[in-house]
């Protein structure tokens, strides 16, 4: 599998209009993506973007999860609209609110590294609540990650 933007090439900065509306020009946006070679077999797909600077602690910025086998991509800005796939669904971020939460690493402390993967799943439904947390989702899909991906952007503090 292999997962791409066009909000912004693997290894290089997110856009400013991707962070939060806390940093000065973020619209919190959420980014593009586009994945392609998904298994044969796959029902369905989990998304995440997850800060893995040693500051951020794992800060979950999106986990979408019960994403139909046959999306292939998500528009950018797509976060929270009716533009979102029908059965797709957006959980809480580590703002405390579902949907895409964007860049705003603290001050000073440095470059950070975003790791948004996509997983095939062999299951259509991953049976977790609308409050589960990332570590939930974990749990849930052991056994069930049929291929994954994951696309890195860095933004700095």
């Amino acid at each position: 599998m292999e997962l791409t933007s066009t909000s912004y090439d693997a290894g290089q900065t997110i856009p400013t209009r991707h962070a939060t509306h806390g940093v000065p020009g973020g619209e919190d946006l959420s980014v593009q993506l586009s994945w392609s070679g998904a298994p044969a077999g796959r029902r369905s797909f989990v998304i995440t973007m997850i800060d893995r600077h040693p500051i951020a602690h794992g800060w979950v910025h999106w986990l979408i999860v019960d994403v139909p086998a046959g999306v292939s991509s998500l528009g950018e800005g797509i976060s929270c609209t009716a533009a979102m796939p029908a059965g797709a669904c957006e959980l809480d971020s580590s703002y405390g609110r579902p949907g895409y939460g964007g860049p705003q690493p603290p001050p000073g402390s440095g470059t950070h590294e975003y790791n948004t993967t996509v997983y095939a799943l062999d299951v259509a439904r991953l049976g977790v609540g609308r409050t589960a947390t990332w570590d939930e989702v974990r749990r849930a899909m052991e056994g069930h990650v049929l291929a994954s991906d994951t696309l890195i952007g860095r933004f700095a503090g």
